[in-house]
């Protein structure tokens, strides 16, 4: 099975060795998104709730690109480094997904990239 890399500029460039998203077959793997601007690099997070749906924005971008929606995803990641931001950060999350929501998992870290405090994942089919 061939692999297609997906790749948008309304995402966040990849700060590492790695892409926004690969495609297999009709799977799609988003790398984990932060709360970056798209075009000035800059974080989005005034408070939680705001950097949550930058991570999302971001997702959406990714998802759009490769022709898909939140409707396709089947499984999310969620990294935090405080679990006590936990609800705040479903309230938001959770916007994105009002009828059958993905599978999920929510892990605290002690540490996630550029010190941001989320870092979602997902994986979406079709």
């Amino acid at each position: 099975m061939e692999k297609e890399i997906i790749y948008t500029s309304e995402a966040p460039a990849p700060i590492g060795p790695y892409s926004q998203a690969v495609k297999a077959g009709n799977t799609l793997y988003i790398s984990g998104q932060i709360a970056l601007d798209a075009e000035s690099g800059d974080l989005i997070n005034e408070n939680i709730t705001e950097e949550t749906h930058a991570v999302m924005k971001n997702l959406e971008a990714v998802l759009r690109q490769a022709g898909y929606g939140f409707d396709n995803v089947a499984k999310c990641t969620i990294f935090i480094k405080d679990m006590g931001q936990f609800a705040t950060i479903n309230d938001a999350y959770g916007q994105y997904f009002k009828v059958n929501p993905p599978a999920r998992e929510t892990v605290e870290v002690s540490r996630l990239p550029k010190d941001v405090n989320v870092e979602i994942s997902c994986i979406a089919v079709k």
